[in-house]
């Protein structure tokens, strides 16, 4: 396995749009994340992923993009952006943004052509299909709607579409379609990026066969096809492998089997993945699924490729309150949930927020809510006849907007996010939960989360070490090592609400051994084998004869 600087990397995602507002508009921009540098630096930060910031009608947040080469007037614009290159730079640190080619907005020059006749030199640079006995060329659903296809009366075909239906897919069989996203990626590439967060990147290749799907809600049919790794190979000969770029691909629907053919050192496609049996097909904490999903990922990209570690993003509901506990031992829970990201094996991810503890939230009626995927699925629902008051309950939990609502940096109005009248409401506990009151407490969430981003620096063992999970089958407590070298770091969790009898394995009882870091009070020995509730701790022990 090879050492590489995005291995030992820990990134912090911003959300740009819910970071800070600078001018008052109420939407934050990149001047406010300038402004926010230094604070994002002390953290120990060494890359920041930034969300779409592109020209879009912003139907999807900026994942519709209508020009893949202008700075969207709510974000700055192209000379604010290079001084916030610069700026990431001139703090040592580095920078990835998102990489949405796998479909545009319908308001992207390509597509307006594309629509324009069946003989327009672009017709092919977005899917068209002829209607079939009068309806949808199939029966498949997209991520936001019942359908993929949606029917243009202009020339009486049907467009496809992964996710809205103002968000066409574009037609990566096409040669030409494919060397401009090449050009566009050098353009960004030259202008002092370090990299990609490649969005949905495993649903370029479609299925050749448009056939009816036996179960049309199981989507995975839209990802994984033949030709993805044809072209993501050709991508990385074109463009990637000339640069020193991080790439880490959005890949849902895969085992760790079919992962490593996207991440496999070999294969010179991308250097890392965020895979989803965790965050999508995981509802709610499930401490034995979740063992088993980490051991599978190990030894699946074991020696060969890497994975990511993250429990929360834009798309995600807030770790504490989806995984942990939001109420009594939000603090605490809060700690153990980021132990166990910074020490699990793969590069750590931070969605802002998250490192004071940021929640969810319950805002009063689907009116309040933006997320175009949680709209479309209630009022789909509501449709059928079903209960709206049922319909709206059964979608909090995973709404997007979970973990949207706008960065908590003090207890002024709208959390100090914005002067102006906010995108999306302020979560109401930002009195209690921001960021000037966590600078302020020593034994703060944003103090526990600096610790373990130093230790894992200071110690590659915490990188490069071998996991081993030493209670595969206890529902309650977590418990491995990473060993390196001739040191061992033992990892214990207690993932509950109650406290747990915990006795280290006896290979460590007599070895030389110190507590590292911990989120209670550190314990005498005749108490270290209780577990407080969502207590976590980190033992060095050294095997050295």
């Amino acid at each position: 396995m090879k050492k590489k600087w995005w291995k030992e990397a820990v990134v912090y995602q911003i959300y740009w749009r819910s970071f800070y507002d600078s001018d008052g508009d109420g939407y934050g921009d990149l001047k406010g994340v300038i402004e926010k540098l230094d604070y994002i630096k002390s953290l120990g930060i060494d890359v920041i992923w930034l969300n779409p910031f592109y020209e879009s009608p912003d139907r999807d947040n900026g994942y519709d993009i209508s020009d893949y080469y202008s700075v969207m007037e709510k974000a700055g614009d192209m000379a604010i952006f290079q001084e916030f290159v610069q700026e990431i730079h001139n703090r040592e640190m580095k920078v990835i943004m998102d990489l949405v080619v796998n479909h545009t907005s319908d308001q992207h020059p390509w597509f307006q052509e594309s629509r324009s006749s069946k003989d327009n030199p672009k017709r092919d640079w977005y899917i068209w299909e002829d209607p079939k006995e009068g309806k949808e060329p199939n029966n498949w659903r997209c991520y936001f709607a019942p359908s993929c296809w949606e029917l243009d009366p202009r020339t009486e075909q049907y467009y496809y579409h992964s996710f809205a239906v103002e968000q066409p897919d574009l037609n990566w069989k096409n040669p030409e379609l494919r060397n401009e996203i090449y050009k566009m990626m050098r353009f960004w590439l030259d202008k002092g990026i370090d990299g990609f967060r490649m969005d949905v990147i495993n649903l370029l290749a479609k299925r050749e066969d448009f056939s009816d799907a036996e179960n049309p809600s199981d989507i995975s049919y839209l990802a994984n096809n033949p030709g993805i790794h044809d072209y993501l190979q050709e991508m990385n000969r074109e463009v990637l492998q000339h640069y020193d770029a991080m790439t880490v691909g959005e890949i849902p629907f895969v085992t760790p089997q079919e992962g490593l053919l996207y991440v496999d050192e070999e294969r010179n496609e991308l250097n890392t993945l965020f895979h989803f049996q965790v965050a999508d097909e995981m509802p709610t904490w499930d401490m034995i699924r979740f063992k088993r999903i980490q051991a599978s990922w190990y030894d699946g990209l074991k020696g060969k490729g890497w994975n990511s570690q993250f429990l929360n993003n834009h798309d995600h509901t807030r770790q504490v309150t989806r995984y942990g506990n939001d109420g009594k031992y939000r603090v605490q829970s809060a700690k153990l949930l980021a132990t166990m990201i910074h020490t699990l094996p793969g590069t750590p991810y931070v969605y802002q927020g998250e490192e004071i503890g940021m929640t969810g939230v319950r805002f009063d009626s689907i009116e309040d809510y933006n997320d175009i995927a949680m709209r479309n699925k209630y009022h789909e629902e509501v449709a059928k006849g079903r209960d709206p008051q049922e319909v709206f309950e059964s979608l909090l939990l995973l709404s997007r907007d979970n973990s949207r609502t706008p960065m908590q940096w003090n207890d002024a109005p709208q959390a100090g996010f914005t002067g102006g009248e906010p995108w999306i409401k302020v979560n109401p506990n930002f009195k209690e939960i921001n960021v000037e009151a966590a600078l302020k407490d020593q034994d703060s969430i944003f103090y526990y989360y600096k610790k373990l981003i130093s230790l894992r620096k200071e110690n590659e063992g915490m990188v490069y070490g071998e996991y081993h999970d030493l209670l595969p089958d206890d529902k309650n407590l977590y418990v491995y090592t990473r060993s390196y070298n001739e040191v061992t770091w033992l990892v214990v969790l207690n993932h509950s609400d109650e406290q747990r009898e915990y006795t280290l394995p006896e290979e460590f009882q007599h070895a030389e051994k110190q507590l590292i870091i911990g989120n209670y009070e550190l314990k005498t020995n005749s108490e270290e084998s209780l577990l407080d509730p969502h207590e976590a701790r980190i033992y060095k022990i050294s095997t050295q004869c």
